[in-house]
């Protein structure tokens, strides 16, 4: 009998133990949205917006790792044609640019001395 009273007292749950043991959790759940999560969402929304305003004329870079002008932009079907060297021009769809390649003058580097 000793045992079966020993049992069902110290069975009971900690008093006030609910929230406080999911606390690591939630924690670990906030960093990850701070530190991972959120700053991806940044970059998407920031790509997205890149992508939209592309416009003829502009230097890109595709995601293939190809460098080319934009010559057309077709809007019905989101291609742009790029042209890649001087009789080569390739079609590509809007999402497959990964950015776009500033001047020289633009992008904050300087060039080499000869």
């Amino acid at each position: 009998m000793n045992f079966i009273a020993l049992a069902q007292s110290a069975g009971g749950a900690p008093a006030g133990g609910g929230l406080i043991s999911f606390a690591p959790f939630l924690l670990i759940i906030v960093i990850f949205y701070f530190l991972i999560i959120r700053p991806q969402q940044k970059k998407e929304k920031e790509r997205k917006r890149m992508i939209n305003e592309l416009k003829t004329g502009d230097k890109v870079l595709t995601i293939g790792g190809m460098y080319g002008v934009i010559t057309s932009i077709k809007e019905g079907n989101d291609v742009v044609t790029v042209k890649v060297s001087d009789n080569t021009k390739v079609d590509f769809v809007r999402s497959s640019i990964q950015n776009k390649v500033l001047p020289p003058s633009l992008d904050g580097k300087k060039k080499a001395k000869k």
